[in-house]
């Protein structure tokens, strides 16, 4: 008869206790076993997934160098037809001026983003930490003073 179809389960356990909680925790072991596997699996096709996203990120970031190179070289040669200027020199001068400015403003804006973020310690971290140390303790105090108080209680009234 099957167990589906209506009729009573059996008086008596056809396993022990010990079988039954063997055969649960083997299922658990297998379980857990199973769920490590899935999740290796999955961070591993994470990974690749990445891995091949920060391939071609860094091609995007070559031809992105490159293009702006020539962006460069064009707009010299702009330069250059602008002011009518005779020779190629002058534009690639403007265009590498530009450039050192904008890499001494990139630069103070390092510095600045460096100073405000040194030294590098967890400061708000920290802080909390000693705030749970100090409730922590302020706890074990006051449950180091119940079982004196009690104590005392039980001396004086003996």
């Amino acid at each position: 008869m099957s167990p589906g179809d209506g009729t009573p389960p059996p008086d008596t356990a056809e396993k022990s206790i010990g079988e039954i909680v063997s055969d649960v925790s083997e299922k658990a072991s297998l379980l857990v076993r199973q769920e490590i596997d899935l999740a290796k699996a999955e961070v591993t096709d994470k990974f690749s997934k990445l891995g091949k996203g920060a391939g071609v990120g860094a091609a995007a970031g070559v031809f992105l160098v490159f293009g702006i190179t020539m962006f460069f070289h064009f707009f010299a040669l702009f330069l250059n037809d602008l002011f009518d200027w005779n020779t190629g020199w002058p534009g690639y001068l403007v265009v590498t001026l530009l450039l050192f400015l904008a890499a001494a403003i990139a630069a103070f804006v390092a510095y600045r983003f460096f100073q405000s973020g040194a030294p590098p310690t967890p400061d708000l971290a920290i802080e909390q930490a000693k705030k749970t140390r100090a409730d922590l303790e302020a706890q074990r105090i006051h449950h180091d003073q119940v079982p004196r108080t009690l104590e005392k209680g039980e001396e004086v009234k003996a």
